[in-house]
C-alpha cells in the first residue's frame, strides 16, 4: 500500500519540478509548428503497434505472453519520458504534450487493441470490456495537473519558481533513480524467470519503437531537441497501464509479464540513450 501510494506522489512530483523548467511558450511554439508533434503521435500510435504485432508474429510466445505484448504495445507514453527527455536535452512541452494525448488516445487504442490480441492469440469469441477512462483519468492527475502547476509557479512567480527549481530537479532526480532501482527489485524474479522467452522480445519491441521514432524524425528533418523527445515517447511505455489491465480487468497475471519486464528494459536503453546523445553532443562541441 505505502509503495502504490509513494509511487504516483514521486511521478506527480517529478512532473512539477519539470513544470519549473518550462514555459507556457514552449508549448504555443509546438501547437504553431505542429509537424514534431505529429511525426510523435503518428509514430506511438501505429509504429509501436505495428513492432508489437511484428515481435509476436517472430517470437512467437505462448498465448497470454502475446497478448501481454500486444497490451504493452498499446500503452501510452510512460510518466517518467518528460524528465528523460530533459535529462537527454530534448523539448519537454513536446514529451509531456505526446504524452498527455496519446493517454487520451488510449481510451480507445487500449480496448481495440488487446481484444484484437485476445481474439487472434487467446481464441476469445467475444470483446472484454476495459474501463480504461479511470486510468487515464489518474494518469492526467499525476502527469497532466503537477506540470501545469510547476508552469503556473513558472508564469506567475518567477523568482520563486527558479529557487524552487534549484531543490526540485535534483530531487526529481533522485526519485527517478528510486523507482528504477526500485522496480528492479520489484521485478527481479520476473526477469529471471522469463528471461529467455519474454526478456529478448521486449527489449527487440523497445528498440525498434526508439530505432523507429529516430528514423521517423530524421526523415521529417526534426531539429534535434524534438527528435529526441520523440524518441523518449516512443520507447517507453506507461508500463502501470498494462499491469493494471492485465491483473485488475482482465485477471490474468502472466499477461502482464511482458509490461514488468518492459519497464526495466525501456530504462536501461533510455539512459543508453541520453549518454549516447550527451557524448555525441560532446564530440561535436569538441569539434571532434
Amino acid at each position: 500500500m505505502i509503495t502504490q501510494a509513494a509511487l504516483p506522489m514521486a511521478l506527480a512530483f517529478i512532473m512539477f519540478a519539470m513544470g519549473l523548467t518550462m514555459n507556457p511558450g514552449d508549448f504555443r511554439l509546438i501547437f504553431s509548428h505542429p509537424k514534431a508533434m505529429a511525426a510523435g503521435l503518428a509514430a506511438k500510435l501505429t509504429l509501436v503497434p505495428l513492432a508489437g504485432l511484428a515481435v509476436v508474429l517472430v517470437w512467437r510466445p505462448e498465448a497470454d505472453f502475446a497478448v501481454g505484448m500486444i497490451l504493452l504495445a498499446a500503452c501510452p507514453a510512460g510518466v517518467t519520458s518528460a524528465l528523460l527527455t530533459h535529462m537527454a536535452g530534448g523539448r519537454i512541452a513536446l514529451a509531456a504534450t505526446i504524452t498527455a494525448l496519446t493517454s487520451l488516445a488510449a481510451t480507445l487504442s487500449v480496448p481495440l487493441l488487446v481484444n484484437l490480441g485476445l481474439a487472434a492469440f487467446a481464441g476469445y469469441d467475444r470483446a472484454v470490456e476495459i474501463p480504461v477512462g479511470k486510468m487515464t483519468l489518474g494518469i492526467f492527475l499525476v502527469d497532466t495537473v503537477p506540470l501545469v502547476i510547476g508552469l503556473a509557479l513558472q508564469r506567475f512567480w518567477p523568482l520563486a519558481a527558479g529557487r524552487l527549481g534549484k531543490v526540485a530537479r535534483p530531487v526529481a532526480t533522485l526519485l527517478f533513480a528510486l523507482i528504477v532501482v526500485g522496480a528492479f527489485f520489484s521485478q527481479r524474479q520476473a526477469l529471471v524467470d522469463h528471461v529467455g522467452d519474454v526478456v529478448p522480445a521486449a527489449l527487440v519491441l523497445n528498440l525498434l519503437a526508439m530505432a523507429g521514432a529516430w528514423a521517423v524524425g530524421s526523415a521529417l528533418r526534426l531539429d534535434m531537441a524534438d527528435r529526441i523527445a520523440v524518441v523518449m515517447e516512443n520507447g517507453l511505455q506507461n508500463s502501470a497501464l498494462g499491469i493494471f489491465v492485465a491483473v485488475t480487468l482482465l485477471g490474468n497475471h502472466a499477461m502482464m509479464v511482458p509490461s514488468i519486464v518492459y519497464a526495466f528494459v525501456m530504462n536501461l536503453t533510455a539512459i543508453a540513450f541520453i549518454w549516447a546523445v550527451k557524448r555525441r553532443g560532446g564530440l561535436i562541441y569538441s569539434g571532434r
